[in-house]
């Protein structure tokens, strides 16, 4: 595997941390087992907490965490990973996170892994991914967080070993500052040898690739999925991805955009069909 695109932090400080790995798409999915077993064999303090069904485009939804109401939880047993703590939720994995970082499984995790998602998450799908929504939830409480996705498959067998060994990585970049960091790592799905490196990417904008058309027949909706003409954006997650690169997008998380003026045009607005009082 070559990268002749090194990143921003060379060398960054690995140390051993309390790790929580979850993912949207069920407790005993491939993914999350090769992503747990990777992080553990370098030494880190695993512990997994993550839906008991598949609950993948949960995005960051949490449920009525509010109103008190139990959420039942059962534990599980991975030969691959002996001693391993095993969770699993009838809740989405931002629940999973929200509730970890509560304390609710004991200490509080210094980082959280997310993944291996089948299937890429670029561009917009990044808001409506519950892999990617456990990452961002997590940033939102103070806790730096990876979400890792591996291209889809198709017909071909998925190469959980190649984006765990380079999540492992990119969780030292995500470790390497105190402050809380997002990264969105998307993994072509080829051996390992065969990944032509690591960039830097954009999100890709929507219609890239795909459009997505609705048609209502008989009181049902039914989605349909095209490609798109459009000339991709070289420098997109999506393209750099269809083009055998492993990509990563840090994600600011919840914050508020660097835009100026909506106040005083709403005020405007307002004050020009209602009386206002002065204050």
């Amino acid at each position: 595997m070559a990268d002749d695109h090194p990143a921003s932090d060379a060398n960054p400080t690995t140390r051993r941390a309390r790790v929580l790995v979850t993912n949207d798409d069920g407790v005993g999915s491939a993914g999350i087992v090769a992503l747990a077993r990777a992080i553990h064999a370098q030494g880190h303090d695993v512990r997994v907490v993550a839906p008991a069904t598949d609950l993948s485009g949960a995005g960051a939804s949490i449920g009525p965490l509010h109103r008190g109401e139990p959420i039942p939880i059962s534990t599980r047993e991975w030969a691959d990973l002996p001693g391993v703590p095993v969770i699993a939720i009838e809740r989405p994995p931002a629940t999973a996170v929200y509730l970890a970082c509560a304390g609710a499984f004991g200490e509080i995790p210094d980082v959280v892994a997310s993944g291996i998602n089948p299937g890429g998450n670029t561009g917009h799908l990044v808001l409506h991914s519950g892999t990617v929504g456990a990452a961002l939830t997590a940033a939102g409480l103070g806790v730096s967080a990876l979400a890792v996705s591996l291209a889809w498959a198709g017909d071909d067998e998925y190469q959980w070993e190649a984006a765990a060994t380079l999540a492992t990585h990119a969780l030292d970049w995500v470790l390497s500052e105190p402050a809380p960091r997002v990264l969105n790592m998307n993994v072509p799905n080829r051996p390992i040898a065969e990944i032509r490196g690591i960039r830097d990417a954009t999100l890709a904008a929507y219609g890239e690739f795909w459009v997505a058309s609705a048609d209502l027949r008989d009181g049902d909706i039914r989605m349909e999925f095209s490609g798109s003409e459009r000339v991709a954006d070289p420098h997109s997650d999506e393209s750099l991805l269809a083009d055998g690169y492993a990509t990563v997008t840090p994600l600011a998380g919840v914050v508020a955009a660097p835009l100026k003026g909506a106040a005083h045009a709403v005020d405007n607005a307002w004050r020009r069909t209602t009386p206002v009082t002065s204050t």
